[in-house]
């Protein structure tokens, strides 16, 4: 810098102060302008020598023996200046830190005033008010004595007129004091004094619901303050308090209580907040959220302190929402009756309902044989509609049978003429018997060259079937599937058939159905063939069908096409449930969504404590049996995965009649749908292979099959998948040991020779003797020993086996025990492979 003489000022190169504002933060968002000066630190360098003669100097370098060698005096009295710079700036540090503290602490303090300031005013302004309201409340109350007073006066007055006027004058000139001035101020004066008042208490009431930025980040500090949602309940409070609104009257329900209630479904059904049942929860010491289950006694002191009435219900009551209703006979109308065709294997059911179908649906089948249960309508020549069930004849769907044969009106009993009764012809006969349902025999394949149709109803004469042609009461037609022949015949028995049972149903009621066939599809989820059996099923009805329950997203009929409705005896398909049912199971359409949740849930929860009580070994007896059948039983462990719940089921049972009291065959795992990565984690725990059945395997569930070694066959025909699983089965039979009889020797002398020990003399009797062969030794036609030869000689040579009438030389293997006249026989062991049968 320079001055106006153009010489330079006195200062320190770079190190003189620089001054500037700064904008200083404090917390709530307050700021301030601070002016500050940096000042840098001079640094002063020591004249050379000058450390010698200073104490400091003599201090770093007087001792050499205490200073690091290499070191001049300058460096040393260099480093111990910075030493005491750095403290001093720890100093100086340190009295800033204190300074700035005491500068919050300060702020703090001023805040805390006036915090507390602003509340003394708030407490001196309600004191102000409730003073003011008393004041307003005693003048009141004196208005209303002088007023009476007047009138009492007034009254007087009117009595005495004359006392009244002479005293008027005192009265009035009474009250005035000596310089004419009244002694309390004019009423327009007090009425303006107290209105002012009373707008100044009014303004501060008003604004002091109003929540300023500064109040509330004073109050951030201060303490908790009221949230604005809980400010305006309470203004809404106090509007409605002041247009006279009185609070709704609390309405008493009748809440029905079973053994255990989730909270927020007591709530619900109290029509309370969850917020308040929890909280009543937690004063009585239960620390629970509203997703956990509380018992039935806390739940009835819950229901009591809310004021509402307690309605304890058992679990099984929940069913009682699908009790049966007798239908009136004006509400019934005429169905479509539904027939079950069935018979004994490629006997041609299929056949003849493609027939009257004209569809080809033993083309789409595995095998050429019926696997599921097809449901189909046919309307005839007529007009008339009738209703088919399509069974399969095979043995392992038994099952499947007899609930087509529950559903059903008239059972179609289809007998091959060139084959006559078969097992389960005899086996369809009974299950029409048991469901009480009449039948009619269709006698099929009359177009083959060797049909014998009088043989089929002589052989059905011994099941207790009379046909109408040997004087019973059971209608016969015989028919060709191949030619159409006798079709017509047959759809005029069924339809004089079901006029005879005269079938009616209520069409306007909830939906009742049974369920045909479920299968998870890819892409629709769970779907179920359901046979209403009375009522109307609509899209959008909230079921529940066993343990499933759901919603109707779309029903789909026996063509493939979407309709809107399903009246009694009309077949479709059922999409939107959360599972899959079993097949039989009963659709029941309910009013709400959680009756049926609860129902489902219900049901659920029996089934899993039915299937533990069966599995659980309850008296020492059956524990004892257990473990012994555990013991003897081996078993052969298998996953079952089918693309529909009737051909899984009927798997399974085929699988519970293959084996014997050594092995059998434990289905692990059955359901419907893919093979997924889960089914081959439990395969790999229980070292058991997956059968799939009309499915396969997703990617994920390959590749981890792959990884782990499980194996994962594929079936189409169940026949094949039994075989299979029967020749698997097989294996784990101990081999059969059958032995075969080949001589007998007699011991004649007994010679000890070195390293052999005793040796038998002997000649063979019968038979031949051989090295390789089994022995016993016979004392009296005792057995006293049974092993094997350890060598077998003639003369001195070693041989392999010796005929009959020859001399030899035996030696048995750790037996020595032999005497002269001792038999020995000879046999031989052979293993035979088992089969199951």
């Amino acid at each position: 810098m320079s001055d106006t003489d153009g010489k330079k000022t006195l200062g320190l190169r770079g190190g003189g102060p620089r001054s500037g504002n700064v904008k200083q933060s404090f917390s709530h968002g307050r700021t301030k302008n601070v002016v500050v000066e940096t000042k840098r630190k001079r640094v002063v360098v020591p004249k050379p020598g000058a450390g010698k003669s200073s104490g400091v100097g003599t201090a770093g370098s007087g001792d050499p023996s205490r200073r690091p060698a290499g070191i001049s005096d300058a460096e040393m009295a260099r480093r111990l200046k910075a030493v005491q710079a750095a403290k001093a700036r720890e100093v100086e540090e340190a009295a800033e830190r204190a300074a700035n503290e005491k500068a919050r602490e300060e702020e703090r303090a001023r805040r805390r005033a006036e915090l507390e300031a602003k509340e003394r005013e708030q407490r001196e302004a309600e004191e102000r008010a409730k003073a003011k309201a008393e004041e307003e409340e005693r003048k009141r109350k004196e208005s209303e004595d002088v007023a009476k007073r007047a009138a009492a006066d007034a009254a007087a007055a009117s009595a005495k007129p004359e006392a009244g006027k002479a005293d008027a004058p005192r009265n009035v000139g009474a009250n005035k004091p000596a310089g004419g001035q009244p002694q309390t101020p004019r009423k327009s004066d007090r009425e303006r004094d107290e209105r002012g008042r009373n707008n100044r208490g009014r303004d501060d009431g008003r604004r002091s619901g109003k929540l300023t930025l500064n109040q509330a980040m004073s109050g951030a500090e201060g303490g908790r303050h009221r949230s604005m949602a809980a400010m305006k309940r309470k203004q809404e409070r106090a509007r409605l308090k002041a247009l006279g609104t009185v609070e709704r009257e609390k309405v008493v329900r009748d809440v029905q209580l079973p053994e255990a209630i989730v909270v927020s479904e007591l709530a619900n059904r109290m029509a309370e907040r969850v917020g308040e049942v929890v909280k009543s929860l937690m004063q009585m010491g239960m620390m629970v959220t509203q997703n956990q289950t509380i018992d039935a006694d806390t739940a009835e002191l819950i229901i009591e302190e809310f004021g509402h009435k307690v309605v304890r219900v058992s679990d099984s009551d929940v069913e009682h929402v699908i009790q049966q209703v007798e239908d009136d006979d004006d509400n019934l109308k005429p169905r479509p009756p539904v027939v079950t065709v069935m018979g004994h294997v490629d006997h041609g059911k299929t056949s003849i309902l493609d027939a009257i179908r004209n569809a080809r649906v033993v083309s789409g089948e595995a095998g050429g044989i019926t696997q599921h249960i097809g449901a189909y309508q046919v309307k005839t020549d007529d007009g008339a509609v009738l209703t088919f069930l399509d069974t399969p004849g095979h043995a392992a769907f038994t099952s499947m049978r007899s609930r087509g044969a529950q559903v059903t009106d008239i059972v179609v009993l289809v007998v091959a003429a060139d084959d006559a009764v078969m097992p389960q012809t005899i086996e369809a006969i009974n299950h029409a018997k048991a469901a009480e349902v009449p039948m009619i025999i269709a006698i099929n394949k009359c177009d083959k060259p060797d049909a014998n149709p009088d043989k089929v109803r002589t052989d059905l004469l011994q099941h207790e079937v009379i046909v109408e042609k040997m004087s019973g009461d059971v209608q016969d037609v015989e028919v060709s599937a191949i030619t159409g022949a006798g079709l017509d015949q047959l759809l005029e028995a069924i339809a004089l058939q079901a006029e005879l049972l005269e079938l009616h149903a209520n069409p306007d009621r909830a939906a009742q159905g049974a369920v045909i066939e479920a299968q998870l599809d890819v892409g629709r989820g769970p779907v179920a063939t359901v046979l209403i059996q009375n009522g109307t099923l609509k899209q959008g009805d909230i079921f529940v069908v066993g343990e499933q329950y759901g919603k109707v997203r779309a029903l789909i009929n026996d063509k493939g096409d979407r309709v809107k409705e399903a009246g009694p005896s009309v077949p479709v398909e059922v999409l939107g449930l959360n599972g899959t049912p079993e097949a039989g199971d009963v659709l029941n359409v309910t009013e709400t969504e959680a009756q049926a949740r609860e129902i489902a849930e219900y049901r659920a929860n029996a089934a899993k404590d039915k299937r533990a009580a069966a599995g659980a070994a309850t008296t020492l007896e059956q524990l004892m049996q257990k473990a012994k059948d555990d013991e003897t039983v081996s078993e052969l462990p298998i996953l079952v995965k089918a693309d529909v719940q009737g051909s899984a089921e009927a798997i399974v049972q085929a699988m519970e009649k293959i084996g014997n009291d050594e092995v059998r065959v434990r289905v692990l795992h059955y359901g419907v749908g893919a093979i997924t990565e889960s089914d081959i984690g439990l395969a790999e725990a229980s070292g058991a292979p997956v059968m799939g059945f009309n499915v396969r395997a997703n990617a994920s569930a390959r590749n981890t099959a792959n990884q782990k070694g499980v194996e994962i066959r594929y079936y189409s025909v169940i026949y094949d998948l039994v075989d299979d699983v029967k020749a698997a089965a097989s294996g784990l039979l101990s081999a059969e040991i059958r032995e075969t009889f080949i001589g007998y020797a007699q011991i004649k002398e007994v010679f000890k020779v070195s390293n052999v020990g005793k040796v038998a003399g002997c000649l063979v009797t019968e038979g031949v003797a051989r090295r390789s062969a089994g022995v016993r030794l016979l004392r009296d036609n005792v057995v006293i020993h049974e092993g094997t030869l350890k060598t077998l000689k003639r003369f001195k040579d070693e041989v392999s086996e010796v005929q009959s009438g020859q001399e030899c030389g035996m030696a048995f293997d750790n037996y020595d025990d032999i005497r002269p006249g001792d038999v020995i026989e000879i046999f031989e062991r052979e293993e035979v492979t088992r089969t199951l049968a």
